[in-house]
């Protein structure tokens, strides 16, 4: 059985972090880390045209309930200029970029209960017991990070 301690869950959060940070690397993005994340940044990239840009990491465990492998819930967000979230299911292997606004777009807001006013994305669906990532959000599945690297993240903000 697998550990669903606050300390293993978030152990698991900065692996996926520091993973993904590391592709970025790979691709020759410059990214700094943050000391401290208290305002939702998880990394800062500057881009080919020298614009910084700030990124937020989101991951979900192959080792959670698999109707919640591409859940990303509870997430409090206000549009932001320079803002990228990447979103990772690790039991999909699936990467997702999705600019502030698309998020704004995507997402839903709750509407009561103790998460009222966040917002959460389903990505991925299940069929037949096996996860696998929406059609719906192929626009938004990520290779390499070139959105980031390439693509205005304040269209519609």
């Amino acid at each position: 059985m697998a550990d669903t301690s606050f300390r293993n869950k978030a152990a698991f959060g900065k692996r996926i972090e520091h993973y993904l940070i590391g592709k970025m690397l790979k691709e020759g993005l410059d990214v700094y880390i943050p000391m401290v994340d208290d305002d939702a940044i998880d990394a800062v990239v500057k881009r080919p045209d020298g614009q910084y840009v700030e990124i937020q990491i989101k991951a979900r465990s192959k080792d959670i309930q698999i109707s919640n492998t591409a859940r990303f819930a509870a997430i409090p967000h206000e549009p932001r200029k320079n803002y990228w979230f990447v979103f990772y299911s690790e039991a999909i292997d699936q990467i997702w970029i999705l600019s502030s606004a698309e998020f704004l777009k995507e997402a839903r807001t709750n509407k009561k209960g103790k998460n009222a006013g966040l917002h959460h994305l389903l990505l991925g669906g299940t069929k037949d017991g096996q996860p696998y990532p929406l059609e719906k959000y192929r626009k938004y599945m990520a290779n390499s990070f070139d959105r980031i690297k390439y693509e205005d993240p304040n269209l519609a903000i």
